[in-house]
């Protein structure tokens, strides 16, 4: 029998990864039908670069997944802010063109997509150790074996690795025998990363907001999209914008909210951000594989990173990992390989 993971995001592959390296052969059971889990780069057939729709930024401070990157020969390259950028405080004024003090943290971006990482991570795995489109359903520790069951399959392992978010699982999954119960009222308060945001993304033929006096990144207090930023790839001509649309409007339909973006830019650019190639938006709560909603409300943060979830259950046959669950940089790519290497010096 092998160990089987729950979730093919990254701490899921990275674990099956790890466990490769010394001939343990993972089953990695995804409820969608692509693996990545929050790692979501959306690029047209054939493209070399895309949009990141969902986990875009690292820092060096992150040396969990810079490792990583550097194990798998991956690079990254520099966030491009430029060296004004337009600020909007208040309704009643207009935007400014302020000058970007100098950034002694800079962020990064994985070169060639974040997507590239995962797709590293899945070459090293043989292809049936991934079983994509069974979302799963039940748990169940039956003499002193695991049976996963999903809408349409049973698996049989030694023991399970759940990576989703805490809630998630929480809400759609039944586990036999029970949960202890300080268990579940931790992972009903526990803050599921990026749920509530909505990524929004247009790609363009020029960068015409690299041009002088025009402000290649925003910050905006009136909204409705609060950030935005450079998103382009200059080394394949690919040119994009790319930003945070506030949540609220997960409850409107696409085309609005492309037009209520589309009303705010030409505030900065005028009417040559009508000329995108392409929009793009994920709102992550209407996501069912990443989201479920909060029995109660849940702060930014909340129980990220408590040593509950980093416990062994049901004898050592039942694991929690995943970014919400690293003791450091909890929600972020780096929490999410920190998990997984917890894990696998934990189950080793």
């Amino acid at each position: 029998m092998q160990p089987i993971i729950v979730g093919a995001g990254l701490t899921g592959l990275t674990l099956a990864w790890y466990w490769k390296q010394i001939g343990v052969r993972a089953l990695v059971i995804e409820a969608r039908e692509r693996v990545g889990g929050r790692i979501h780069t959306v690029r047209q057939p054939g493209q070399a670069a895309g949009v990141e729709m969902g986990a875009t930024w690292l820092g060096l401070k992150h040396t969990a997944l810079t490792a990583l990157l550097q194990s798998l020969n991956l690079s990254i390259v520099e966030q491009f802010l430029g060296d004004t950028a337009i600020y909007e405080p208040i309704s009643t004024s207009p935007p400014q063109l302020v000058q970007l003090p100098h950034n002694s943290e800079p962020s990064y971006r994985i070169a060639g997509g974040t997507d590239t990482l995962i797709k590293a991570l899945v070459e090293h795995l043989e292809p049936e150790q991934i079983v994509l489109g069974q979302p799963v359903r039940q748990i169940i520790l039956e003499n002193d074996q695991i049976l996963v069951q999903t809408n349409e399959n049973q698996y049989i392992g030694n023991m399970v690795v759940c990576t989703i978010p805490p809630n998630l699982w929480l809400r759609n999954i039944a586990f036999s025998p029970k949960l202890p119960l300080p268990l579940e009222e931790i992972a009903a308060q526990t803050h599921t990363w990026m749920g509530e945001s909505i990524k929004v993304g247009l790609t363009y033929q020029q960068p015409f907001w690299k041009k002088p006096h025009a402000g290649a990144t925003v910050f905006s207090n009136v909204g409705p999209i609060s950030e935005l930023y450079d998103h382009s790839a200059p080394e394949h001509r690919f040119f994009a914008l790319k930003g945070f649309l506030n949540g609220a409007y997960q409850i409107a339909t696409q085309q609005e909210r492309k037009d209520i973006a589309l009303q705010q830019l030409r505030k900065y650019y005028g009417k040559q951000v009508e000329m995108f190639d392409e929009y793009l938006d994920t709102v992550w709560a209407a996501e069912p594989f990443t989201y479920a909603a909060y029995q109660h409300p849940v702060l930014p943060h909340q129980n990220n990173g408590n040593p509950i979830f980093r416990q062994p259950y049901w004898n050592g046959k039942l694991f929690f990992g995943g970014s919400e669950t690293a003791d450091l940089f909890p929600g972020y790519m780096d929490g999410a390989v920190r998990s997984a290497k917890f894990l696998f010096d934990l189950i080793r």
